[in-house]
Order: structure tokens, then C-alpha cells, then sequence
């Protein structure tokens, strides 16, 4: 055993092979480590190999689904190995035999199927990359869905891209790995690589694989398919069909994408703007959580797609855009088609599993009950036309094609309705799962099975008259078959003439005793017969219900889709009249201008919080002020204010409704984002390298559709230095690039460049200081902010009063000056003063002396008191305040 272990394993390097040895799947050697360390299980031995004990841990074969996918999350691949026979057959060839065993199936990150390994709501690719003659391709595509596509790739916006689709898996060819353009592009995903060998990426040999697989004659029918798609293509075909033994699954034509039909949003990017999942890998709280409303896993998986890729074609947004106002018109409509969705399991991957033999009984009916329901969506739709035909010209465009897509499926819902048991397995080795009266041979054995069940209990009757022992029981197991069993003080009358001649003794227990005879034997036979009959006609009409739904894959895969389309227009419609979302026009002008834009997700927590209204604000990137130079303190909304501008222009170009009162977007091509402070010590960069890194990808990329919002450029060095850069940034933005952006900065000295920059704009967050405290009016207004009110947050984050005081002292030695200047001329520093009184807090000088502190305070005060608004006792309250303030 252990001789036809390692052949196997040899053959499998990479792979934790699971070895089938009757109930269980062994796993030995390093094998049996990796995975008793990975499954939290116990680590035995099992005899010697080479003098050494021989590692070994296994899991149940009924419950190996559970621990595939702990091990497939964990980034393994498992070879699963079955026994090919019957341990019995092997005994005929001789005492030591053993039992053939193959691998049947290698399970790899980008090729699972399995439901419970599986997220319903998102996709799981299996993607390859290459280079045919210096063109660079990306090929994807989702076996459970049976989605496959194909991009050429400029290798500058791999990451892009690898961010946008998160593949399960990428194939590469060895040779690609160390290439430096490359490099960057793949870090993020070296866990998820599968080096494969160069015949993989042969452009002839994708050629050939696609023809053959598709059945064409030349590729010219697939569209814009070069040598460089071709074998990308091919790749992803030969290794699905390597690691699924053969059995390849049915497919979508690939479809080509060009890079320029999706808004390019680099990894970062997404990162920052928490698109699909926060900064701390959490769904909940990111965008895609707030704005899914689907009810079904197809919608889900679709949403999430058109999410991460965002159109620039004005028309097709019009066109989701177009389904989406028709929903939100028709609210009756939308909720009982929301109502019949709810309804509807998931065709594509049930479809999926049945291609590649892996379906049972379960996902038969998922086709006839999504079917069934996309027949009652189609009339429901044809009905709200008003016309029974397909040609529905009252409705928007793509609502035609998606109701033509939904099919007619009556012949196929029916057969499947008289086909299939109302209890059905989950697997078809179980049984029972087709419905009487749907095959009268089946019912006939079955007849026969079940009578021989009547007969085995009338027997068991009849042997406790003839020998007196009531608590006889004819009883069955897979050992020994059907058996008779009395307690063991009635052993010895069973084995006394004249019972000894009829029963035959076969099996002692501690307590009971088992017994056979002719009768029970013959009539075990039939029973025995009749059951494998039921089976193998069961599996013989399963295989034919089977075929016949497969002979309808393309008309199946075209209904999941549509019932998809119309769960994300139906979802978007809800979202947009749950949170008062306005339809943004989206052309292709330069045009940016959103008035009474929110912020989705932060309005969406305080909605929960019950935490009032959220404070909408105005933005206009329109080619006059392009540029907006934003000022104001920490915790004033900046960020924020940064972030909701560029969700928006998500939101619009993936075809939804934004959080807004009006909005006008010309395409953006490119988002880029530089939001926030992180590190990555993995790669050897500070906070302030990772900050110029993006800022580097984002004036050298940056064109003039892009939308570029940057936040605290520079901030990271000296003070002078992080000026300078912000300076030098906001002037290649807005001379070089020329692009649409948002610059928010504590630098207050920038302002000075809206004179000489014809196309940027001072804004700043609202601020209003009462009574010696900071209120954050979350408003943004034009002009520049006069202070960063650094010193107020601190005390609101708790910092010590002799800090604050201390800090508040050293602002107004710096504000002074010590006769230095600093950039553009302004008094610079007082720094000479400061050093030689170091370490500040040892003596604490008074710089400022503490009259001066409390005559500027009061002065405050008393500018923004207005006598003729104040009641008398407002007045009474602020000659209080006003003297606490005095010390008094």
C-alpha cells in the first residue's frame, strides 16, 4: 500500500494528496504535517519507512468537504485519490492485493465548485497571464459560473486589474515571475500563483484547444482574439481540464474586454475608497455592502462585478441607468418581481456542477425552480407592457433583451416537475429521488423492493410463532446483510434440533446472537436485487434528466443571467428609494458637478446610529476650477468630503443611482486616490514612501479624464520638504496633467498658488469656535481656511492640560516669529527661541505671557457675542463664562 502510495504522490508534488483507504482520507509524511498543523488534528504514525516512523492524520470521507475547504482557504491543493474498486475484487487477485486507487480530481483555489467552498455572493477566478511576442494578455474566468474572458494588458496596469478581479488563482509561466514591469503587479498575489510550465502559454496549442472546445473552424467568431489572448486562453483550458481529470466544464465564449471600457482603479485606490471591503478586510462598512440590496447569489456575484469595474461608455450607463428609473417608477412591479427573485437558487452554478458531473438531484431542481420562476418574472414584466409579445416597446431598451433572454421554459419546468421526488438527497447515490409515476420500470422495482420488505417483516412474525421467542427481530447491516437476532438466553434453543436445522448459526455477541436461514437468505437476494436495480435506474434516468438540461446550456445560462440584470436594476431601484438617490447624467463631457453630494456609506452609519442628517455638500470640477485646493483642520470633514466625490463617480459609471440632489459626471477614466496613512514593513516602506510611491503612480498616470483625490500630500518629512512637494504636486496636476482633483492640505501656504494657477479653487471646511471650543460644521465653503484649529483636537482627543497650554505657548512663539522667514515671505519660525529653551516642559518659560493668553481668549469671546440677540439670561450665562475665562 504504502509502495502505491508514494507512486501516487510522486506524481502529485505541490499537492496534499488524500489517499482513500475505506472511510477515511489518509494523509502521510510531510503531507500528514501541514495538514494536522493547518486542520487543527491529531498527528499519528503508521509503520516504518526507511527506519522512521511514518507520519500520518486523516479526515471522514463524509465529512471531507469541511476540511477542503479550511485547507483550500489556507492556500493549499489537494489531489483527492479514490479506491477504483471494490476491496473484494482485489481479494480475488490474492490475499495481498491491493486496491487500485487514481487521483480523480486536483482542487485548487481557482477550481472549486463545491457550494459549501464557495461564497454565493462573490465570484472565484482562475486567471492566467503571458506574453506572446512583447503583447501582454489576461485571460479569467469562473468555473462555477462557467464566465470566461479575455483582456489584452498594458503590464503598467496589472495591479489595476488584479486588484479589480481578486482571482482564487493566477497561472503564470515561470519565466514571467523575475520580470521587472511585472514585479510590482504581482507582489500582492504571490500566494496565489501557480507556476506552470511554458507548453501551457503556446499560442498554436491555444488556438487549437479553443477550436476544439468550441467547435469553430477558425476564431474569427470569438472576436478580437491574438496569439498573445489565444494562449492565455488556452492555458486556463488545458489546466482546468488537467485538474478536473478531463472533464471540462461548459463555458461562455471568451469575451474580449479592452482595457478603456472600465474605469481604472489601481489597488491602492480601492484600498482607500473600501470599495468591496474595509481597510481592516471586513465587508461590512465597505461600499459594496451598503449598496447591495440583491436577493439572489447570481445578483450578488453582479453587483459586486459592475462595482469593480465601472463603464466608460455613456450609452451602456444609460442603459443600466435606463433600468433602474423603470423599477423605481414602478414600485409595484419591483417589489413582487423582488418577492418571485427571492425565490429563485442559483441556476449558474448548479448548471456548473452538473457540466462536470459533480451535480446531484438538489441542483436539478435549482434549474426547474429557477426556470419556473423566471416564467412567472417574464409574464409579470409582459404584463406591465401590456402585450403578450416579445416586442415591448414601452420598455427600456435593455429590458426587451433581458425579457428575450428569459426564455420559455415550459416543456423542460414541466418534466423536471413530473421527474424529480418533493424530497430529494443531496447526493444521488442516496436514492429516491425521482417521483413515482414519472418511470413505470423504476416503479416496478420498486414494487418489488418494497413488497420484500412486507415479506422480511412478515417473516420475522412468523419465526417468533415457530419458536416461541418473542423478542426475535430480523435486522440488517452492510456486514452481514439481513440476519435474525435473539438475546443470548435464547442462543441455546436456537441451536437445539429441531430450530438447529433451520437456523444457522453466524455471529456471536457479548449479549445477542445472530442467526441465518435459507429462506431469509433467498429473500435478502431479492430485496438485495431489486434495491441495486431502484439505484442503477435511478442513476440511468438522473443521467438523462441531466443530459437534457445540458442540451439547453446556453438558452439556462442566458435566463440566470438576465434574472441577475434584473435583480441589480430591481436592488438599485430599492437603494435609491430607501436613501433618496438622484439618476446622475453621465456623458461624455469633462464635466464634474454634483450638488448636495453625501457620502453613502457614512450617511448609511448614521442612519443606524440615529445620529442625524448627514451634511450634504457641493462639489464643481467642471474645466473652469478643475482643481480645488482644500483647507481646514483634522476631523472637519476633509476626507471624507474627498472620498464621497469619488464613490459617486463610481456609483454613476457602474450604473446606479448616487447619493445626491443633482449630478452631472463626464467620464472618468481613471480614479486614483491618496487617502490616508499606512506603512508596508513587508517591503521595506515607511508611511511616508508608501504616501510618495502613490503619488508617483498618480502624476505619472494621471490624463485628463482622470479624478484624482489626494489628501495631505507631504505631510510624512520636515515641514519645509513636504511643502515643497505639495507645492510641485498641486502644479504638475494642474499644468501637466490637467486632470480633475481634489487637494486637501494643512499647508496653508498652497493657497498663494490660486493666484498664478488659473484653473484651481480655494475651499475649506467650515469651522465655527464658541465659547473656547471647536464645532465642526462639516461644510464646505470657497476661500481659505485662516487656522488648523491642531491645538483644539488635541484637547478633544484628550491630550493633558499642561500639554495643551504648553503647546498653545510654543504656537504663539512660532506665529511671532524670531526675525527668519519662510516660504513666500512669511515670518518663519521663532525655531532659535524654542531650541534653547529645550527640553520644553523643564522650566516652562512663559513665551506667551499668561495675561496675553487671557486677553486673546476674552477678545474671541467677545467678538462673538451679539447683545441685541441675547435674552437676559444668555447674558447673565456669558458674564459667567466670561469671567471664568478672566481667571476670576
Amino acid at each position: 500500500m504504502m509502495a502505491q502510495y508514494l507512486e501516487i504522490k510522486a506524481a502529485y508534488e505541490g499537492y496534499l494528496l488524500f489517499y482513500r483507504m475505506g472511510d477515511f482520507y489518509e494523509l502521510f509524511f510531510e503531507d500528514a504535517i501541514k495538514a494536522s498543523e493547518a486542520l487543527d488534528i491529531t498527528l499519528t504514525k503508521r509503520g516504518k519507512h526507511l527506519d522512521e516512523d511514518v507520519p500520518m492524520c486523516g479526515v471522514p470521507v463524509h465529512a471531507a468537504e469541511t476540511y477542503l475547504a479550511r485547507l483550500i482557504r489556507k492556500g493549499f491543493k489537494v489531489a483527492v485519490c479514490e479506491q477504483m474498486e471494490d476491496p473484494a475484487e482485489a481479494k480475488k487477485r490474492g490475499s495481498k492485493a491491493v486496491v487500485k486507487r487514481d487521483v480523480i480530481r486536483l482542487v485548487t483555489p481557482g477550481t472549486i465548485t463545491e457550494e459549501n467552498l464557495l461564497d454565493a455572493r462573490q465570484h472565484n477566478y482562475l486567471a492566467a497571464l503571458c506574453q506572446i511576442q512583447g503583447e501582454f494578455a489576461l485571460a479569467w474566468l469562473d468555473i462555477s459560473t462557467g464566465d470566461f474572458y479575455v483582456s489584452r494588458l498594458d503590464p503598467a496596469n496589472l495591479e489595476a486589474e488584479l486588484a479589480r478581479l481578486q482571482p482564487g488563482e493566477l497561472l503564470l509561466p515561470s519565466s514571467l515571475l523575475d520580470r521587472d514591469e511585472l514585479a510590482d503587479g504581482l507582489r500582492p498575489w504571490r500566494d496565489s500563483l501557480s507556476l506552470q510550465e511554458t507548453r501551457y502559454f503556446d499560442s498554436r496549442l491555444g488556438e487549437k484547444r479553443l477550436k476544439e472546445y468550441y467547435g469553430l473552424s477558425v476564431l474569427d467568431g470569438l472576436g478580437q482574439i491574438g496569439r498573445a489572448e489565444a494562449a492565455a486562453c488556452g492555458a486556463l483550458l488545458e489546466y482546468v481540464q488537467e485538474t478536473q481529470k478531463g472533464k471540462l466544464p461548459k463555458l461562455s465564449r471568451p469575451h474580449p474586454i479592452g482595457e478603456e471600457a472600465t474605469m481604472m482603479i489601481d489597488g491602492a485606490t480601492r484600498r482607500n475608497l473600501e470599495l468591496s471591503q474595509t481597510l481592516s478586510g471586513e465587508r461590512r462598512g465597505s461600499l459594496l455592502s451598503v449598496l447591495d440590496r440583491t436577493v439572489t447569489g447570481a445578483g450578488a456575484r453582479l453587483l459586486a462585478t459592475r462595482l469593480s469595474a465601472p463603464l466608460t461608455d455613456p450609452a451602456a450607463i444609460n442603459r443600466r441607468l435606463d433600468l433602474v428609473s423603470f423599477y423605481l417608477e414602478e414600485e409595484s412591479l419591483r417589489r413582487k418581481m423582488r418577492d418571485l427573485l427571492k425565490k429563485c437558487p442559483d441556476m449558474e452554478r448548479a448548471l456548473s456542477r452538473l457540466s462536470l458531473g459533480r451535480g446531484g438531484p438538489r441542483d436539478l431542481a435549482a434549474i426547474r425552480d429557477g426556470l419556473e420562476q423566471a416564467g412567472e418574472i417574464r409574464q409579470l414584466l409582459e404584463k406591465a407592457a401590456g402585450q403578450q409579445t416579445a416586442d415591448m416597446l414601452g420598455l427600456p431598451e435593455d429590458m426587451q433583451k433581458v425579457i428575450s433572454h428569459l426564455g420559455r421554459h415550459a416543456a423542460l419546468v414541466d418534466m423536471l416537475h413530473r421527474a424529480l421526488a418533493e424530497d430529494l438527497p443531496t447526493i444521488i447515490r442516496d436514492g429516491n429521488f425521482i417521483a413515482r409515476g414519472y418511470h413505470a420500470a423504476l416503479d416496478e422495482f420498486r414494487m418489488l423492493r418494497d413488497e420484500s420488505r412486507r415479506l422480511i417483516a412478515a417473516l420475522e412474525g412468523q419465526y417468533r410463532e415457530q419458536t416461541g421467542i418473542s423478542t426475535l427481530k430480523v435486522r440488517h447491516n452492510n456486514v452481514l446483510g439481513y440476519y435474525i437476532e435473539v438475546t443470548a438466553t435464547h442462543a441455546d434453543k436456537m441451536m437445539s434440533p429441531p430450530l438447529s436445522e433451520e437456523f444457522i448459526h453466524r455471529q456471536t455477541l457479548a449479549n445477542v446472537v445472530r442467526f441465518n436461514s435459507t429462506e431469509l437468505a433467498k429473500l435478502a437476494g431479492r430485496i438485495s436485487q431489486a434495491g441495486e436495480q431502484c439505484l442503477a435506474l435511478e442513476h440511468e434516468i438522473f443521467e438523462d434528466l441531466t443530459g437534457t438540461v445540458m442540451a439547453e446550456w446556453d438558452s439556462i445560462s442566458r435566463a440566470a443571467q438576465a434574472l441577475a440584470q434584473l435583480d441589480v436594476a430591481s436592488a438599485l431601484a430599492e437603494l435609491a428609494a430607501e436613501n433618496n438617490y438622484c439618476r446622475p447624467k453621465v456623458d461624455d463631457s469633462l464635466e464634474f458637478t454634483i450638488v448636495g453630494g453625501r457620502h453613502p456609506v457614512v450617511e448609511a452609519a448614521l442612519k443606524v446610529a440615529q445620529e442625524g442628517p448627514f451634511v450634504a455638500n457641493d462639489c464643481d470640477l467642471s474645466p473652469a476650477n478643475r482643481l480645488w485646493l482644500i483647507t481646514g483642520p483634522n476631523m472637519a470633514g476633509k476626507s471624507t468630503f474627498l472620498r464621497q466625490n469619488a464613490l459617486i463617480a463610481v456609483m454613476a459609471q457602474m450604473g446606479s443611482y448616487v447619493p445626491a440632489e443633482r449630478a452631472h459626471i463626464g467620464i472618468v477614466d481613471r480614479l486614483f486616490s491618496r487617502v490616508g496613512a499606512s506603512d508596508d514593513l513587508a517591503r521595506g516602506r515607511s508611511t511616508f514612501m508608501v504616501e510618495m510611491v502613490e503619488t508617483a503612480a498618480i502624476l505619472n498616470q494621471a490624463g485628463r479624464r482622470a479624478l484624482v483625490i489626494l489628501d495631505e500630500i507631504g505631510r510624512g518629512t520636515a515641514t519645509y520638504d513636504g511643502l515643497s512637494i505639495a507645492w510641485a504636486a498641486v502644479e504638475h496636476l494642474h499644468e501637466e496633467n490637467r486632470c480633475r482633483g481634489l487637494f486637501a492640505t494643512h499647508y496653508h501656504e498652497l493657497t498663494a498658488l490660486a493666484s498664478r494657477l488659473d484653473h484651481l479653487s480655494l475651499y475649506y471646511m467650515k469651522v465655527k469656535e464658541w465659547d473656547g471650543e471647536v464645532v465642526f460644521l462639516h461644510e464646505v465653503g470657497p476661500g481659505a481656511a485662516d487656522r488648523s484649529y491642531g491645538i483644539q483636537v488635541a484637547r478633544l482627543a484628550g491630550l493633558p492640560q499642561v500639554v495643551i497650554e504648553r503647546a498653545q505657548q510654543v504656537l504663539y512663539s512660532l506665529e511671532q516669529g524670531d526675525g527668519t522667514t519662510g516660504p513666500g515671505g512669511k515670518p518663519g519660525g521663532g525655531l532659535g527661541t524654542l531650541v534653547e529653551e529645550l527640553p520644553l516642559f523643564s522650566a516652562f518659560k512663559e513665551t506667551m505671557p499668561a495675561e496675553e493668553s487671557r486677553d486673546s481668549r476674552l477678545k474671541d469671546m467677545l467678538k462673538e457675542i451679539h447683545p441685541d440677540e441675547l435674552t437676559p439670561r444668555e447674558a447673565l450665562d456669558m458674564i459667567y463664562r466670561l469671567k471664568d475665562a478672566a481667571g476670576d
